[in-house]
């Protein structure tokens, strides 16, 4: 057994593990009974299995949350060459909270009523689509990645001043859930959601396999790439279009999630000690789904009915271990 494998299967048994952890606990601590009833197919009681339901809803929308926005920065940090990249660098995610923004601070501004869960979550698609279509179009007038991350910066900056003048106007009420909806919430998806989720970006990731090769050769630059029959301008724009719907179908449905595409990456790559791809793609699925079940795990404050902010627990475990990348590669 390699090396590889043996990382590859400790991955596993851990992501196992997390699994059974995440589903545990939580406002309520399900014994261990509960998985031997389960086991041995008893019929639960009626309260138990609805609150299974709720944390199976949860523990798939953070899988797919966790995979989408790791793929999402790997390609990200592939495409330009760039460590610190992350999948919300072309402002992708900013669009979005711009569309909500307009919907929920809006509506204070402009005298009409916020509608609900899926007004907010076609506002957000909505920013995110317009956002890559932008995207899009810039890259076809600059055909250079670097030119195109300084517009991609510019465009989130563009629409967070947009935010912050929303802002300034709205009412208090409204603003209070917009600051709510950009923490990032996990657990309030509904199993349609899930399957839009599910149906959209399963399709874009096995897209994103087929794009390894090029991956690889535009580790030593474009020169190299197009030496290797490569055509450096198509698959830098599929590979921009799949890490921009990636980053926008999670932004829709659970808000914005921070550090998870720029950290675990990283992560990946620091237990493989591997630039190839097609060892970080694996590895990043699992990595970064781990992570953000132990991030969610956390967040639940398990044995209490208080639950923290998801962003703010990927953040604390995220900027530490940048900083400490830092200071290694220095």
């Amino acid at each position: 057994m390699t090396k590889n494998s043996l990382k590859f299967g400790l991955l596993l048994f851990l992501l196992l593990i997390m699994l059974i952890i995440n589903m545990s606990l939580g406002s309520v601590i399900l014994p261990v009974e509960v998985w031997h009833q389960i086991w041995h197919d008893h019929e639960l009681p009626t309260g138990i299995r609805q609150i299974l339901m709720y944390r199976v809803a949860k523990l798939l929308t953070t899988l797919i949350t966790g995979i989408s926005l790791s793929l999402s920065g790997l390609i990200m940090q592939s495409v330009f060459r760039n460590p610190i990249v992350g999948p919300y660098v072309l402002g992708t995610s900013a669009a979005g909270g711009l569309g909500v923004a307009v919907l929920i601070l809006g509506g204070t501004v402009l005298g009409f009523e916020t509608v609900g869960s899926v007004g907010i979550v076609t506002a957000a698609a909505a920013g995110s689509i317009l956002s890559l279509a932008v995207i899009v179009i810039l890259y076809q007038k600059l055909k250079s990645p670097v030119n195109l991350l300084i517009a991609g910066l510019m465009l989130g900056i563009f629409s967070g001043a947009l935010i912050n003048i929303l802002s300034f106007f709205t009412q208090a009420e409204a603003l209070q859930k917009f600051v709510f909806w950009s923490m990032g919430n996990l657990g309030n998806q509904s199993w349609h959601h899930i399957i839009i989720m599910s149906v959209i970006n399963i399709p874009v990731i096995i897209t994103g396999l087929f794009f390894i090769k090029p991956l690889n050769a535009l580790l030593l630059g474009e020169n190299y790439a197009k030496s290797l029959g490569i055509n450096v301008y198509r698959s830098n724009m599929v590979l921009i279009v799949i890490s921009g719907i990636l980053t926008g179908v999670v932004t829709a449905f659970v808000g914005p999630v921070a550090f998870v595409g720029l950290a675990v990456p990283h992560i990946a790559r620091l237990i493989f000690k591997t630039y190839l791809h097609q060892i970080l793609f694996p590895a990043v699925i699992l990595t970064g789904a781990i992570l953000l079940l132990i991030c969610d795990t956390i967040a639940q404050v398990p044995g209490s009915v208080l639950t923290l902010p998801v962003n703010s627990i990927t953040a604390l475990f995220g900027a530490p271990m940048l900083i400490y990348l830092i200071l290694k590669k220095s």
